[in-house]
């Protein structure tokens, strides 16, 4: 996948073709099927036509709101590399500034998918907003599309019988710790993802050496232990591993900041610098303190066996997805 940065100066290799505009945080099953029609108007549009999508950073919410907790389901880097596993052939990043935030609906159009972009087709969900203080919507769109030369579809937005699927939908589900209605929305389980750091040895200390990761400006899920599935992308270790994440500030050490670390079953080599995404299958605990080290061992090895059953019963819940119109 070939990825841009902004949208003046473009050479011809990078413009044109059907996209998904939208922000895509988690790539949930929501986005996959605007990227799925995307790829369904350039095949009309003939053989050799791209399939793009054009997404923002920082995210928007970022921008209005700079002091915001954490809320981001994917990195930067996450976002990008499930993009590209959808199948999609270029990526275009917008700079989500003062600049492209102040435009009307009218110079976006004209200046960033007509004449910046060069696309002949874009895909939109329903819900879609665009231009300064959200003026525009998707059936301004289409009409601004018809006068500059581009097509526009619009897609209802996609959910079943429990809700739309939604970036804000999966993020109540990973603070609630409920990592099976977030994967039912993400199509996969949500992870917490980066490369692995040092630090400071405590578990190797207790028998349990984990990797750790920072969150930055990934959501904190809901404090405690969980069943993980973790894949390492890289290196002499690269492949699916099972193991048993603790997530919270560990009351037990008197340690205050949010701290994410992952035990890796039947495991032994030097993980450090590797990339990450450490995927949590399912909740099996509240964070507590222990009174003395021996007693937070023998909860931990009880822990490993609950996540080792939760694992191997493990499958990403599965219902079926459609269109969900909204009225109004």
């Amino acid at each position: 996948m070939r990825i841009s940065h902004g949208f003046e100066d473009l050479g011809p290799g990078l413009r044109g073709g059907a996209a998904a505009i939208g922000n895509f945080d988690g790539v949930h099953l929501g986005h996959r099927a605007l990227i799925d029609a995307a790829r369904a108007a350039a095949a009309a549009a003939g053989p050799g036509t791209p399939v793009s999508v054009v997404t923002f950073e920082p995210h928007p919410r970022r921008h209005f709101q700079p002091d915001a907790p954490p809320f981001r389901l994917t990195t930067p880097e996450e976002k990008a590399h499930l993009i590209a596993a959808a199948g999609v052939e270029r990526l275009h990043v917008l700079t989500f500034d003062a600049a492209l935030s102040s435009m009307s609906p009218e110079t976006f159009a004209r200046e960033v998918i007509a004449g910046g972009l060069g696309l002949g087709h874009v895909v939109v969900g329903e819900d879609f907003r665009f231009g300064h203080r959200r003026a525009g919507d998707a059936a301004l769109l289409r009409r601004l599309g018809q006068h500059m030369g581009f097509g526009v579809t619009i897609l209802h937005v996609v959910g079943d019988e429990a809700g739309d699927f939604s970036s804000t939908a999966a993020r109540v589900a990973v603070e609630q710790g409920n990592m099976a209605d977030a994967a039912a929305i993400l199509g996969r389980w949500h992870a917490v993802t980066g490369r692995v750091r040092q630090g400071d040895r405590r578990g190797r200390e207790l028998g349990y050496p984990t990797a750790n990761l920072e969150f930055g400006a990934q959501i904190l899920p809901r404090f405690g232990i969980y069943a993980a599935r973790v894949e390492v992308r890289d290196g002499p270790h690269r492949g699916l591993h099972d193991g048993v994440a603790s997530i919270g500030v560990r009351p037990t050490f008197g340690v205050n900041a949010p701290n994410f670390e992952v035990h890796l079953f039947d495991f032994d080599g030097n993980l450090y610098g590797a990339p990450m995404a450490a995927g949590l299958v399912a909740f099996l605990r509240a964070e507590a303190r222990f009174d003395s080290v021996e007693a937070l061992i023998a909860q931990m090895d009880r822990d490993s066996l609950d996540a080792r059953d939760a694992l191997s019963r493990a499958r990403i819940p599965h219902r079926a997805p459609g269109a969900r119109k909204r009225s109004g």
